[in-house]
């Protein structure tokens, strides 16, 4: 864990048009390059992923309801059909879908965690937040879960908790917040205040594991929408093991580094 200046204070919130991120849905299944829909050799399961690669979700979930007629207990196929219904934002008959592949197989975390993304679509925190505890208590090293529990935890101004589940996630899968699932679920902030914080606490986030690029890339933006100011972050012991990084001082101390490289402000 790690401690001080690379103590995680991230948020995952998108806004509107500006910021679109992606809920962690989960399915193992390997998404295909798009054979031909009509060879006979195709498996009804198979046919359904080809149509969701393709994002053709209704004609996906009429074929997974045909592999479920031949195939009533598979809680795989339930969880994808599921699936298919939430990115038709048919969040009801998805939540139905979710809680119907659980009860097939208790082992399942898959499915709880997408049970839990419908709770927090619906405004539901506190519920989801139980419903990703659930599932990690099966699956205690995903990421994903734990980037969707610290979603929930931010939701409701818990940010302590947040932090460490965020912190967590990218223990796990230093990747997990770049990830784009190809059935994810949106979730939304229209704060324009947010956007700035969303910046800023994601540089810090990648500052805690050491990621520089990615952490200058998120504190230039946030330092673009008007987040802080640079003495601000000058102060902040969680970019102190940036200071040495020439890209840091360039964006945090303009004229000190200007002044030392001979630029056009030692004049």
């Amino acid at each position: 864990m790690l401690s001080g200046g690379r103590l995680l204070w991230a948020v995952l919130l998108g806004a509107g048009t500006w910021c679109a991120l992606q809920a962690q849905l989960i399915d193992r299944t390997k998404q295909p390059d798009g054979p031909d829909l009509t060879a006979t050799e195709l498996s009804l399961e198979r046919r359904a992923d080809i149509y969701m690669a393709r994002k053709m979700y209704r004609e996906a979930g009429d074929a997974y309801k045909e592999a479920i007629r031949l195939e009533p207990g598979s809680a795989k196929l339930v969880n994808k059909l599921g699936i298919s219904y939430h990115q038709l934002l048919l969040l009801p008959h998805a939540r139905r879908q979710y809680e119907r592949s659980w009860k097939l197989d208790r082992s399942y975390s898959q499915a709880l965690n997408n049970l839990g993304t419908v709770h927090h679509a619906q405004g539901n925190y506190r519920r989801a937040i139980r419903t990703y505890k659930k599932a990690l208590e099966i699956s205690p090293y995903s990421a994903s879960i734990y980037s969707n529990l610290g979603t929930s935890y931010f939701a409701r101004r818990k940010f302590k908790d947040a932090t460490q589940s965020y912190l967590r996630a990218l223990e796990l899968d230093p990747n997990v917040f770049e990830t784009r699932g190809t059935f994810g679920t949106l979730l939304q902030e229209r704060s324009v205040a947010n956007r700035a914080k969303y910046y800023y606490f994601m540089a810090k986030a990648y500052a805690g594991v050491e990621m520089w690029d990615r952490a200058i890339l998120y504190l230039r933006k946030s330092l673009e929408e008007g987040f802080g100011s640079l003495r601000k972050v000058a102060k902040d012991e969680a970019f102190a093991g940036m200071y040495e990084l020439p890209e840091f001082q360039r964006l945090i101390f303009p004229e000190t580094f200007a002044k030392a490289s001979g630029g056009p402000q030692a004049q």
